[in-house]
């Protein structure tokens, strides 16, 4: 028994790498487009002030959580340089 094919195309672009290489930036642009619309249309952005206040109190949280560490630091070196100059 003999079996006979056809011969391939020669056509360039015609390889399944290629066309699923077209097809996934095709994939990659409609999802970046529909991204944009949504980030314009769907997304609630807060207002100058609501930003205004909310950046202040991260401000104020991270400088109060700074001291205390600093604070905890400082009182670990000083006892641990105490007991290590006593014993």
């Amino acid at each position: 028994m003999v079996e006979s094919r056809s011969p391939k195309p020669k056509v360039v672009g015609s390889s399944p790498a290629i066309r699923a290489h077209i097809k996934t930036m095709k994939e990659i642009t409609s999802f970046i487009k529909e991204s944009y619309t949504e980030l314009l249309t769907k997304v609630s952005w807060p207002s100058y002030s609501s930003l205004q206040n909310s950046t202040i109190v991260v401000l104020v949280a991270s400088l109060i959580f700074a001291v205390m560490i600093g604070g905890v630091d400082f009182v670990f070196k000083n006892v641990l340089s105490w007991l290590y100059k006593s014993y």
